[in-house]
This record gives structure tokens, C-alpha cells and sequence, in this order.
């Protein structure tokens, strides 16, 4: 199959990955839950996955990184940890369900929320974020780039507008962690909700949320740490107050090698090689005049996410064509992203999304793009 679902999940995973996971399920036991060796070991491999997570993200104390099943998980404990009855919070009209519905959610339970509105392109303006601060506001929550168009969004100028106003500031780094350089002192981010399974090329059910120094995150449940145990109250160190259960890991055990795969090749060599398969691919969309291209126009611009339409088609149609005639994978919907969608005017149609990963070549590219030239002029 060629793979172009990267979006959604990143496939392969590194060889080391398979290896790590099959490892740890064979020889380790429940971190922190005993003496043994081999509850021991899983406890040096979660420390060690900790570790490894800091040093991609700049990340001083590993101690501030939680774990979590995915982006969803660490996007719920921050807003609804963070966030109570009165406060303001101000986020995009580009972003996924995970940011949006959690926010609803608390929109009722008095929770103000701005949604800033994007340009067709998925295009934000910082201006317009920094008129929408009032002297209740407490949060800017945004999107790194769009699931949907691959904006990527200016969070380096907004953190520095959040750091101006003394708000805290959390980024969904969905489609970015692995793929864009992350450096959370930088970039003032407070709070940042990453994937396992995306563009860190780990299992699915691994994510992470950091949370920085000096904010404090009411849990999302409680439950056994493994530490003070002797207490009926959740404890309130860090990363035990927000991490609950027993963890998964092996999937931790393989993100961990997966991180280690993206340091080795290099967050900006993945960038640049998925960069020039996306001006490809865009390029060649262009000469089908029945293909419209979502996005932005300047490649510099977007994360490789490619969400088109074919005139008078619909676009499920398309991507069952490609999966059954072609072994191609791609995603047509609205990928969880109504209010993207609605944005750049897909929501009645939902778009055909290709997402490029680093495993995908260029000659994989050339035959996607012949198969929607295909497509376009048969009926099927």
C-alpha cells in the first residue's frame, strides 16, 4: 500500500520501535508498583522516555511531562484542569475536535470562548488574537498547523502576545511534533498536548502534555500513583498528580525509540524531505484543472497536508477508488474538524486529505498524482 494517512497515524514505525514494544511486553513489569527488577526496569524506561521527550522539545525538568493516551487526553487535562467559571480563553477556527468539543464543554459551565476567525487559507491574523484579550481572559489554546490544510500557525508571535498579557499559553502539536521544530522556552509555550503516534512515528495510545513550572493543573481523575500510597488524596507531585493507572509501556517504551529515530535523521531533514514531496505533490494537483488545493499557496507555509476536491465528486467516493484500484490510503471527511472545514467552505463536501510522512517517496507522490488524474476523467 502507499500510505498517505500520516495525518491520522504515521505508518511504518521505525524498526526500533517494533522491537522496543515486543521487548518491554516480554520482560517488564508495573512501573513504580514494586521492588522487583522488572518493575524497576519499565520505571527507567518511562524515565527514559521522559528524558528523551525533553530533549526534542527543550524541555528543562522532565518531571513536567505527562503521559497520556494521546493528543485528545493531554488537550482535555489541560483545558479542564486549567480553566474554571469566569475565565476567557481565546483559540482558532482552524482547530480539531479535541480542542473544540472540550471547549464547548466548558463553554457550559461558564466558560467564555472567542473563536478568532481564519482566512479561507487557514491563515491567522496575531492581531486579531490580541484584540480579542479581555481582563478575563486566561488562555490562548491553539492549533500548531491545521489537520486539515496544514497552516502553520504563528505560535512564536502568540506566545510572545500570551507572555505580554500574562496568559497562559497551550499549543495542540498534533501535526507538528517530530515534523517542525518545538522549543518550548522559545516559543513561550506553557502548555504543549503532543501525539505519540503522528510525526514522533510511535505506537498509537502514547501522547504527552508538558506543562510548565509554576502552573498548576488540577487532574482529570485520580487514582493509584504508586506513590504515597499511604494518602486517600491524589498527590500533588509532578508528573504523579496527572498521571493515574497504570501506564502504558510498552507504547512509552516504543515512543521512546521513536524519538530517539527522529533526533538521529533530524526534525528539520523530516521537514525538508516532506516539504519537497508536498511541493510536489501540489504542483501536480495544479495541472488537473478539475483538482481544487486547499491551503496556503506558499509551501513554506503548511506541514505536509494535502486536502483537495475533484469537481462534482464526491470525495469518499474518491479515497474508497484509490484504497480499491490503486492500494492507495488517504482520508476524505471532515477529519474531525467541523469548524476547519466550515472555514474554507468544505463543510457540506469534507475534502480528500493526503498526508505526507517521511517514509513516503517521491515516486509514491507521482503515482497519487496520476491516479486523481485518472480518477478525474473516468466515472468509476
Amino acid at each position: 500500500m502507499i500510505y498517505f494517512d500520516n495525518a491520522a497515524t504515521s505508518w511504518p514505525k521505525p524498526d526500533g520501535v517494533y522491537r522496543e514494544v515486543e521487548k518491554v511486553l516480554r520482560n517488564c513489569g508495573n512501573p513504580g508498583r514494586g521492588g522487583h527488577k522488572m518493575a524497576l526496569e519499565s520505571g527507567r524506561v518511562i524515565f527514559e522516555a521522559r528524558q528523551e521527550i525533553c530533549s526534542i522539545f527543550n524541555i528543562k525538568d522532565p518531571m513536567r511531562v505527562v503521559f497520556t493516551s494521546n493528543t485528545t487526553e493531554a488537550l482535555n487535562i489541560a483545558l479542564k484542569g486549567l480553566l474554571k467559571e469566569g475565565d476567557h480563553v481565546i483559540t482558532s477556527s482552524m482547530e480539531h475536535n479535541s480542542m473544540i468539543r472540550p471547549l464547548m464543554a466548558l463553554k457550559e459551565k461558564g466558560i467564555e470562548v472567542t473563536i478568532v476567525k481564519a482566512n479561507e487559507e487557514g491563515k491567522i491574523d496575531t492581531e486579531d488574537i490580541r484584540k480579542a484579550i479581555t481582563t478575563k481572559t486566561k488562555m490562548i489554546a491553539i492549533t500548531h498547523a491545521s489537520n486539515v490544510t496544514g497552516t502553520i500557525m504563528p505560535i512564536e508571535e502568540i506566545g510572545n502576545i500570551a507572555r505580554e498579557r500574562n496568559l497562559i499559553f497551550l499549543v495542540d502539536a498534533a501535526q507538528t511534533a517530530g515534523i517542525l521544530p518545538i522549543d518550548v522556552e522559545k516559543q513561550n509555550i506553557d502548555l504543549l498536548a503532543f501525539p505519540g503516534h503522528k510525526g514522533l512515528y510511535g505506537p498509537q495510545g502514547t501522547g504527552g502534555l508538558y506543562v510548565r513550572e509554576g502552573i498548576d493543573v488540577l487532574p482529570l481523575e485520580e487514582g493509584g500513583t504508586g506513590s504515597k500510597s499511604e494518602s486517600m488524596y491524589q498527590p500533588d507531585l509532578m508528573p504523579d498528580k496527572l498521571e493515574s493507572g497504570t501506564p502504558n509501556t510498552p507504547g512509552i517504551a516504543g515512543l521512546k525509540e521513536a524519538v530517539k529515530f527522529v533526533k538521529n535523521i533530524g526534525v528539520n531533514a523530516i521537514y525538508q524531505h516532506e516539504k519537497k514531496l508536498t511541493k510536489v505533490l501540489i504542483e501536480g494537483f495544479e495541472q488537473i484543472k478539475e483538482v481544487k488545493i486547499y491551503g496556503p499557496h506558499e509551501i513554506e507555509e503548511r506541514v505536509g497536508v494535502v486536502s483537495i476536491t475533484l469537481k462534482d465528486r464526491d470525495v469518499g467516493e474518491i479515497s474508497y477508488i484509490l484504497d480499491r484500484d490503486f492500494d492507495i490510503a488517504t482520508r476524505a471527511g471532515l477529519h474531525c474538524a467541523p469548524l476547519a472545514h466550515s472555514t474554507i467552505g468544505t463543510l457540506m463536501t469534507g475534502t480528500l486529505r493526503f498526508g505526507i510522512g517521511y517514509f513516503n517517496t517521491e515516486e509514491e507522490v507521482e503515482k497519487a498524482i496520476k491516479a486523481i488524474e485518472i480518477i478525474s476523467r473516468k466515472t468509476f
